[in-house]
Parts: structure tokens; C-alpha cells; sequence
């Protein structure tokens, strides 16, 4: 009876022993599965990504693009000393008058569409030029041009204070930035150009002219988002503003709430940073978005982070670049952001750490596809008209889109090549295209679309990527360009001063064409 009683608990032990290890297995399958495919994707991504890009031959240069391959004469930098490089560049314009050559400028060269190169030209490298002083009393940065913002941002932060109005990355230099007269999440704010109280510009004849409000005013409103075309832009005096301690609030809605949502949160006097993301995976392509508002988080509560290295930025990679051709590496990019994200990143940044990122922690490194930013404009009224469009167009061409970023500006009324001339929301979108002819062609298609979209909804594109639109394009979305190429050659008789984007859409022969249609 006891060996009975024995046998049956050790089989009822036995088989709650069996059910045991069965669940347990189940539940290491299961978990093996959700884990173990996102690291053997993440492993597979980190292990092919490596460097391979390959730097122009000699006598030739090219731009973030990697589809500007351009023959040059020559790239010039700029001097370290002041009155050694002012000295130096007017002999060099008078050089290039008496031979013929032209002269593009440089900084980063993260423009795509040939901005900073003119075939046989001389290239001014810009780069060297870059010291810094700050007037505290008034909250100006005196800066040189070529002075890149992962530079100045440190600089700035050792003294409390941050850049007023920047893009999104470091990796860009001054120049450059107040040339494209670009914008950033800095809400309720214009583009850069709103930042600039004054700035020395050397003109085709060698003289220096101060550009302001009052002093030089239609010089100052047409080299700020001129693309070098008028002179060469030696020092900015910047607005800065203090460092402060910010706290995050996220929402994911579909978009359709997205508006709605957007005005709640911001319903704030001192919301300062905002921008969106929106869902790029193939079965909810721009169907939900993720909100991002920084809000001011007085030093009281907590003193104000470090000034570091971006976080999380060795699993960051990955999950974006994963997502290159990969519709799997697009969905777990999207629940990594609203699901893993969300209880990993900070509660707390500092103004300076948000703006503290260069584009070198996603940029592609592959020798046979880069990747093209796109960039749209679109008035309150438009925006469910030129999303609807979107989500027709982008499939339809087969293209492969990484990234669709949404921010918010204020009116520009600064710059004679205004794209903001009205409250506007940018579209910013990122997509990854094989280094091909083909490949560049069907881009331009798709762009000449998008464009069309953009203008249909009273909006307008972005001028320092792809030189994809057409004249007319060009024009309709700029009415202004014709006066404005006008009073280039009345700045620069001898259009000394050019680039690719001037060639295309600059040439007197290309308006008299526009006109005549």
C-alpha cells in the first residue's frame, strides 16, 4: 500500500513535472522567437554596417548627396588669421576675375543638389574660419562662418547659454546654415534668419559691407538663404538664449487626431521644442504619429543634465539603419520608438544636449546607395490634402522612405527667398536610393510629384536638396527667384559667385524659357 501511495505521487509529481517543463519550453520558444529575431536582425544590421564610402579622386569634390561627383580647379581654405584670410580673398576674386574662373563656398557640404560646387571652379572651404566671442550683456555670439555648431554648442554650454534657432543636427557649419536659411523644433519660431542681428559680408569686388535691419537691408534679406550667390559671408552675430532643463511628453495618436492633440499639448506659453514622427511601416504607412513637446522644467526641480554624449545611440543605429529596404527593420523601428523607447530614454534634457547630435550616428556608410532628404512646406489648410497625397505617390514610385519627420515655423520676415511666408509645418522625410543613374531618375520623378502635391496644397519644397523641380516648378513655388537672380547680377555683374543651383535655375536664358510658357 505504501509502494501504492508512493507510486501514485511520484506520478502526479512526474507529470506536474512534465507540464512544468512543457510550459517552460513554450514560454523560452516564445520568448526566444520575440527576442530572438529583433537581435538577429539588429547583429545582422551592426555586423554590414561598416565604412565603406569612398572620398573623391583628386581634382574632384562632391557633396552629402554622393551624386554631385565635381570636377574642380581648386579648393581654397580659408586662413586661420582674420586680416590674413580678408586679405587673401580679395586677391583670390581678383585672381578669378582675371582668369575667368568662378568661386562656389563651402562649409559641411551637407546641401544635395550642388549648392556648394561649380565644375572647374574654385571651392572656398570655409571650415578654418571659426573663432567665437560672446557679448553676455547683450546675448549675441560673435562668430565666424565656418564654425560648425558641435563646436559652438560646448562653447556655449561652459557659459549657460544655447543657440537660439538651429536645425535639428550639429554637423552643419554657420555659413552654411544662415545660406539655406534653415529652421529647427524650436517652436513657435522662424527660420534661422530671425536669429541674425548682423553679419560682414566680402563682395565680387573684395569690398566687406555690414548687413543688418538698418544697415545694407536687401543685402542682408538676400544672402540670408542666398546660397552663397551674393559674397562670401565672413561673421554672424548670433542671438543666444540661456541653457534651460527640459521635460518630455510624448502622445501617439492616428492622424487624424494629430492636430487636435498637437494644439492641446502646446497649449502652453513656454512649450520650447516640438516635432512629430510619423509611422512609415507598410500596413499603417502615415497613419499614426508620434508627438514630441519639450517643456521648460525650472532648475528648482532638478539642476540642469550634463552636457554628454547622445544616449542610446549604439542600439539607435541599428534600429534606423535595419530599416533600409527591410519592412520587418520598419516595424520593429516603430514599436523600438512607442514601445522600448518610451521606458528607456530620458524624463530630462538640457536645451543644448537636444541640439548636441550630428547626423554621423545614422548617415549611410554604404559605397552603392545613399540616402536623400526631401523637404515640404505646407500651410495648416493643406496638410490633410498633401498627406492623402503622400500616401498615394510614395508607393506608387516604389521608393524606399525612412524617415517623415513633422515640425512647425513661424513667418520669415527676413529673407528675400522666403519659403515660410506664412505659418508653415515642414515635412522632412529621408529616403534610401542605390548611387545609380536609374536610380536618380526614378527619384526625380517621384520628386517632380511630390512637389506638384506640395504645390497644390498652396505649400512649397525645400531648395537645398536634389535639383529635381523644374523651372516651372521652381518658379511657381518661388515667384520672387526672377527679381531675385536679377539683383544677383546687379550685386555681381560678372556672376563671379555660382553653383549647380544657380545653373539650373539662375540662367537668364532658363526665366526668358519660364517666361515664354
Amino acid at each position: 500500500m505504501r509502494w501504492t501511495l508512493f507510486r501514485s505521487r511520484h506520478w502526479k509529481w512526474g507529470r506536474r513535472s512534465r507540464r512544468c517543463a512543457i510550459v517552460s519550453m513554450v514560454i523560452f520558444l516564445l520568448t526566444a522567437a520575440l527576442i530572438g529575431r529583433p537581435l538577429l536582425h539588429l547583429a545582422r544590421t551592426a555586423w554590414q554596417d561598416t565604412e565603406v564610402r569612398e572620398s573623391p579622386p583628386e581634382g574632384f569634390m562632391d557633396d552629402a548627396s554622393r551624386m554631385n561627383l565635381t570636377p574642380i580647379h581648386q579648393v581654397w581654405p580659408v586662413p586661420l588669421d582674420t586680416t590674413a584670410a580678408e586679405t587673401q580673398l580679395a586677391q583670390l576674386f581678383a585672381h578669378a576675375h582675371r582668369t575667368g574662373l568662378r568661386i562656389s563656398i563651402a562649409g559641411s557640404r551637407h546641401s544635395m543638389g550642388g549648392h556648394t560646387l561649380i565644375p572647374g571652379g574654385i571651392m572656398i572651404d570655409m571650415t578654418p574660419f571659426k573663432k567665437m566671442e560672446l557679448d553676455e550683456a547683450q546675448n549675441l555670439l560673435h562668430v565666424q562662418a565656418g564654425a560648425k555648431w558641435s563646436e559652438i554648442i560646448p562653447w556655449l554650454n561652459q557659459r549657460g547659454k544655447s543657440v537660439a534657432i538651429m536645425q535639428s543636427n550639429n554637423s552643419f557649419t554657420v555659413g552654411g546654415s544662415i545660406s539655406v536659411n534653415c529652421h529647427g523644433w524650436q517652436y513657435g519660431q522662424p527660420p534661422i534668419a530671425s536669429s541674425v542681428e548682423s553679419f560682414r559680408l566680402m563682395l565680387a569686388d573684395g569690398k566687406i559691407v555690414h548687413c543688418s535691419r538698418t544697415r545694407n537691408k536687401e543685402l542682408f534679406s538676400l544672402a540670408l538663404g542666398g546660397y552663397g550667390l551674393f559674397g562670401v559671408i565672413l561673421d554672424v552675430d548670433l542671438r543666444v538664449v540661456p541653457n534651460e532643463r527640459y521635460r518630455l511628453e510624448q502622445s501617439i495618436v492616428p492622424v487624424e487626431q494629430a492636430l487636435g492633440t498637437f494644439d492641446t499639448m502646446i497649449d502652453d506659453p513656454n512649450v520650447a521644442m516640438v516635432f512629430a514622427r510619423m509611422n512609415i511601416t507598410p500596413d499603417h504607412f502615415l497613419q499614426d504619429v508620434i508627438i514630441n513637446v519639450f517643456y521648460p522644467d525650472p532648475a528648482t526641480s532638478g539642476k540642469i543634465p550634463d552636457l554628454t554624449e547622445p544616449s542610446i545611440a549604439a542600439i539607435r543605429r541599428p534600429i534606423f539603419r535595419g530599416s533600409s529596404s527591410n519592412e520587418y527593420g520598419k516595424k520593429l523601428r516603430w514599436n523600438a520608438e512607442t514601445k522600448l523607447q518610451p521606458h528607456l530614454q530620458q524624463k530630462y534634457y538640457s536645451r543644448n544636449q537636444l541640439l548636441n547630435e550630428g547626423v554621423e550616428i545614422f548617415e549611410n556608410r554604404s559605397a552603392d546607395h545613399t540616402d536623400i532628404l526631401h523637404e515640404y512646406f505646407i500651410p495648416k489648410t493643406g496638410l490633410a490634402e498633401f498627406v492623402k497625397a503622400l500616401r498615394e505617390i510614395i508607393p506608387r514610385h516604389n521608393q524606399d522612405l525612412l524617415n517623415v519627420t513633422v515640425r512647425q515655423i513661424n513667418t520669415d520676415q527676413d529673407t528675400f527667398l522666403r519659403y515660410a511666408d506664412q505659418q508653415m509645418f515642414a515635412f522632412v522625410m529621408l529616403f534610401y536610393q542605390p548611387r545609380t543613374e536609374g536610380g536618380d531618375r526614378k527619384m526625380e520623378v517621384m520628386s517632380v510629384d511630390l512637389i506638384e502635391a506640395a504645390l497644390q496644397a498652396d505649400g512649397r519644397y525645400y531648395l537645398p536638396y536634389r535639383l529635381h523641380a523644374t523651372p516651372q516648378q521652381f518658379h511657381r513655388a518661388y515667384p520672387q527667384a526672377k527679381q531675385f537672380f536679377t539683383l544677383k547680377r546687379d550685386y555681381d555683374p560678372q556672376e563671379l559667385f555660382q553653383n549647380q543651383f544657380y545653373q539650373k535655375y539662375g540662367n537668364p536664358e532658363k526665366e526668358i524659357e519660364y517666361d515664354e510658357e
